[in-house]
């Protein structure tokens, strides 16, 4: 039955006055007023007539007076079946008027790591201040809970006005709040949040259910972009995490049907332009969404396990293009195929790689073995080390890929026997144009030199790159200034075109003054 809407807004006007701890203290002044001008009679009638007109309206189930279900014993705040209970009430008196509200869910991110650094005691301080952080930013009509172990829930009291706008600057205000520094014991303790929110008005389902579902999406995505990322939900975020669940169940069937197959992308000499390798790049054509970019598709394999799987395969495309333009005719000394950290802890990697290399009757050094900058800096994981070590001593080049974006000593790439390392294309960027970039960029080139490592610049799409990396002395170019990522079928005929090319192509010559 609906309430009529002089009642609501009766209810929402007495709501604040009553619903805290300070509206103890009017009791006895009515209940006194009461028996002084009516007697008995009306002390009786206040005493039951007063909780019946409250229970009516539905006072209570909306400010947690008996019936907002429990309280957390840590932070004082209610819970997820009153959080519930008071959502599906704002959801149906919203649908029924034109007021506004908004469901926010926040995130307390890496917050195990808190326990375990710091212990659940102080975990639990935390939080206790986190709450009170995001009660300061609230109404007093407004609903605080704590939804879980990090995560905290609040639904705004019904409102004439709440725009998008005003939505994200209470977001931004709640997330700069909890990333102020929290002392703790004489610490200070940095922290970051991760917030998703739904207005009422942008539901997408029809119970309250549905609302509460829409804001976790939105906070869902908040955490894949962050840390520290606020979300709004909106359909186009629906249907893009939708698809997200969609290919994280199909990936695995991806992978064993062949639609996630390898690109090859080439490598050329900076001095004669001939080309020197092709890397192998991981592409997924989908039968329905088409090509799927890899920064959508990589993480969802890592996240189902399956990143050794896909080197695996990828390996094995590789190795079998190579086979394949030496049946052709054409001189493609090596391809890169990149390793993840996991493949790389396998302790039966090298083994593996080298019967793969046998079967396809190749030499190791066809193989070059792409790792990450993080890699060499972040692990410490021995068997990592044996066999990065194992694989060069096989024969396979090893390249330090995306260098500069991470802390390599000269220590960790003597190490790890590094023979190449790929200059990452933030520092190719406008190359031709910019004096700074070339000074780093010549750093690191005599680094190389210096060491007797060759080296490699990604992401070069203009001349003027190519022409000022090859002047400098860079050894080879990779991007799309030289070819976009292509399938093996068109490697071909790409070969074909280039051998043709650079009969007329005037050599660049490195500058040695």
């Amino acid at each position: 039955m609906r309430i009529p809407d002089s009642l609501v807004k009766l209810r929402d006007w007495i709501a604040p006055m009553i619903s805290g701890p300070s509206s103890i203290a009017f009791l006895p002044a009515i209940s006194l007023a009461a028996f002084w001008f009516g007697g008995e009679i009306a002390l009786l009638l206040t005493a039951l007539g007063l909780p019946l007109l409250f229970a009516a309206t539905g006072l209570y189930s909306r400010h947690g007076i008996g019936g907002a279900g429990g309280r957390d014993r840590i932070t004082e705040l209610i819970m997820r079946d009153g959080f519930e209970r008071i959502a599906a009430d704002i959801f149906a008196r919203t649908g029924a008027t034109r007021l506004k509200s908004v469901c926010i869910l926040i995130d307390i991110d890496h917050y195990r790591d808190l326990v375990d650094l710091h212990g659940q005691a102080a975990a639990d301080q935390v939080v206790v201040q986190c709450g009170q952080r995001i009660q300061g930013f609230l109404r007093a009509s407004d609903t605080l809970a704590r939804l879980g172990d990090n995560r905290f829930g609040v639904c705004t009291s019904p409102i004439q006005q709440l725009d998008l706008e005003i939505c994200i600057s209470l977001a931004g205000r709640i997330q700069a709040a909890l990333e102020d520094p929290i002392q703790l014991d004489g610490m200070s303790l940095y922290l970051s949040c991760s917030i998703g929110f739904c207005q009422r008005s942008r539901a997408p389902g029809k119970t309250s259910d549905d609302w509460i579902a829409a804001a976790a999406t939105a906070l869902a995505d908040a955490q894949l972009n962050g840390p520290s990322a606020i979300r709004a939900f909106s359909l186009e975020l629906h249907r893009r995490v939708r698809t997200r669940r969609a290919l994280h169940d199909e990936a695995a069937d991806a992978l064993e049907n062949g639609q996630i197959i390898a690109w090859y992308q080439p490598q050329v000499s900076s001095d004669t332009g001939k080309v020197t390798g092709f890397e192998a790049l991981a592409r997924w054509n989908h039968p329905e969404h088409g090509m799927i970019p890899p920064n959508e598709f990589l993480p969802i394999l890592e996240e189902a396990r399956l990143g050794e799987r896909l080197g695996q395969i990828m390996l094995q495309h590789a190795l079998g293009a190579v086979k394949t333009w030496d049946e052709a005719g054409f001189d493609v000394p090596m391809v890169g195929v990149n390793f993840a950290t996991d493949e790389l802890r396998n302790p039966t990697l090298v083994d593996r790689i080298k019967w793969e290399i046998d079967r396809f009757d190749l030499t190791p050094e066809r193989l070059c073995v792409e790792i990450l900058e993080t890699v060499v800096t972040s692990c410490s994981d021995d068997m990592v080390t044996r066999n990065v070590l194992g694989l060069g001593k096989l024969g396979c080049h090893i390249d330090l890929d995306d260098f500069g974006t991470g802390h390599a000593s000269i220590a960790s790439i003597r190490r790890f026997a590094i023979s190449r390392i790929k200059i990452d294309r933030s520092f190719v960027l406008r190359a031709d144009l910019d004096p700074e970039q070339q000074r780093m960029i010549g750093a690191i080139l005599t680094m190389a030199e210096r060491l007797g490592i060759e080296t490699l610049a990604e992401g070069v799409e203009t001349a003027g790159e190519h022409v000022i990396l090859a002047q400098l002395g860079c050894d080879h170019v990779q991007g799309f200034g030289i070819a976009r990522p292509m399938p093996f079928e068109k490697t071909l005929s790409w070969l074909t075109a280039h051998r043709v090319t650079l009969i007329d192509t005037p050599i660049l010559r490195r500058d040695t003054g």
